[in-house]
């Protein structure tokens, strides 16, 4: 059976839609890794210093874990219990579990310093081997 313009544009639209309904479910699909807060990472003559952008977020929200050859930051960002029932208008800054692997060179290193301040996060690491 032949097919008509109006046969091909239909299809067309269809596809299109289903195109958008497929990246709209993948885009709203929560990651269980969670989001991925900015680094910093600088080395001084003593120390690697690692600074991590986490507005909002509680110190005792947050975990830092020393790997062979990186530094684990895991967390949540919780909304403020009186926003819990606001409209959002618009919302930019991630909330919910994040998590952020650091690279750092090889050896074994200890957190000699851990500070929460300004919603910036820095860790100080000294290499011990």
């Amino acid at each position: 059976m032949p097919r008509t313009a109006s046969d091909i544009m239909w299809a067309e639209a269809i596809s299109a839609l289903a195109r958008v309904d497929r990246l709209h479910r993948d885009f709203f699909r929560p990651d269980p890794k969670g989001w991925e807060p900015p680094v910093d990472v600088l080395e001084t003559q003593n120390e690697l210093v690692i600074m991590v952008a986490l507005p909002g977020v509680h110190a005792d929200e947050v975990e830092i874990v020393v790997h062979d050859d990186s530094l684990a930051i895991v967390g949540i960002r919780r909304l403020p219990a009186f926003l819990q029932r606001a409209r959002v208008l618009r919302m930019e800054l991630p909330h919910g579990r994040f998590e952020r692997r650091v690279a750092i060179p090889p050896g074994q290193y200890e957190v000699t310093r851990r500070e929460l301040a300004d919603g910036l996060l820095v860790v100080a690491l000294r290499r011990v081997s």
